[in-house]
């Protein structure tokens, strides 16, 4: 089945063994059934409400392990703060002691003139004045060590408020695909089969329409240019991920969702490529569609929500959404925005 109406049908299945179905009032004529087209067109806008707040979950995501990083190397770089910190005030504590130890009301020139031993004076006076010098150069380490303890310090906490935060977010994002996902599972639980069944002939006609003239625009109907040794390498690896289940957030190797299965096809190519669908669009090299080759990217809407593997041949790889399993489908089964080409 083309496009998304097989995720549909997927999940309608699995809501509808649930009582969410509507009960109708005895005597109460049932609303007007809503015409396939408008259905449609509103299933469609609710998997892509759905994909946008994934990618705002993936994107937080992303930022959150970048900050919980910085957390634990600011810890790190704290504890060996604190320990320089505590050297500089033993170092500084045990010359002054010792400056003290050796310090004279009587002038050293004075000294040198009683001494019985003149050579030995001037050594004294030399030692004394290098503890002098030790002292001060201490304590100026020691100020340093206090300011970059107290940096250290405030920006640890700076970025452990930042963790706090991101981690929040996350949870509301996570919540929000949750909500959003809810909604298409109940209409489609309002849906009878033949409603499901008129739903899947439709996008079928939707997305023959979008793959014929995507071919013919863009030229795709003859043999494709040779992919990359990298490029091939990650679309071996994208066919072989074809019917594992989709899960919001996940990139592999048990699940994925689409941008989760781009960048870890492309990582086990040895390119390490943005996490989300929009980053990839916005900073991987772009191409022009009439020179795709396998192992491109393809991304999908205006808002680069949706992004699959080009395989060759018209046909992409892709993780559909909550409901299906990756699968190979038209390279046009969704709204094509451009492509992009990993290097």
């Amino acid at each position: 089945m083309s496009g998304r109406l097989l995720r549909l049908v997927c999940t309608a299945a699995l809501v509808t063994q649930v009582a969410l179905v509507p009960a109708v009032a005895v005597g109460v004529p049932a609303p007007p059934e809503r015409p396939i087209a408008e259905l449609l067109t509103e299933l469609q806008r609710l998997y892509r409400e759905t994909e946008s707040a994934t990618e705002t979950y993936n994107a937080t995501e992303e930022r959150l392990k970048a900050k919980q990083h910085e957390v634990a190397r600011l810890d790190a770089e704290l504890v060996r703060a604190r320990l320089a910190l505590d050297g500089s005030r033993d170092l500084a504590g045990r010359l002054a002691r010792q400056q003290y130890q050796s310090r004279s009301d009587i002038s050293p020139y004075v000294r040198l003139l009683l001494a019985k031993d003149p050579q030995h004076a001037l050594d004294e006076g030399h030692i004394i004045g290098q503890l002098a010098r030790d002292r001060a150069s201490a304590t100026t380490r020691l100020a340093q060590d206090e300011h970059r303890r107290d940096t250290v310090t405030r920006g640890a906490r700076t970025a452990l408020d930042a963790q706090l935060a991101l981690t929040a977010r996350k949870k509301k994002a996570r919540d929000d695909v949750r909500t959003r996902l809810d909604a298409v599972q109940k209409l489609l639980a309002t849906l009878t089969p033949e409603q499901l069944a008129r739903l899947a002939l439709l996008e079928r006609a939707q997305v023959d329409g979008r793959q014929r003239e995507f071919l013919t625009e863009n030229a795709l109907d003859g043999a494709d240019a040779p992919a990359s040794p990298e490029g091939e390498q990650a679309v071996r690896y994208a066919m072989d991920q074809v019917g594992k289940p989709y899960e919001t957030g996940a990139a592999g190797p048990r699940a994925y969702d689409n941008s989760g299965l781009a960048a870890g096809s492309w990582g086990h190519a040895g390119a390490q490529i943005p996490r989300t669908a929009k980053e990839q669009w916005a900073r991987l090299p772009r191409v022009p569609l009439r020179q795709l080759r396998p192992g491109d990217l393809v991304v999908y809407y205006p808002q680069a929500t949706h992004v699959a593997v080009y395989v060759g041949k018209g046909k992409v790889v892709q993780a559909p959404g909550p409901g299906g399993k990756v699968r190979v489908t038209p390279v046009a089964a969704d709204p094509v925005l451009g492509a992009v080409r990993p290097a």
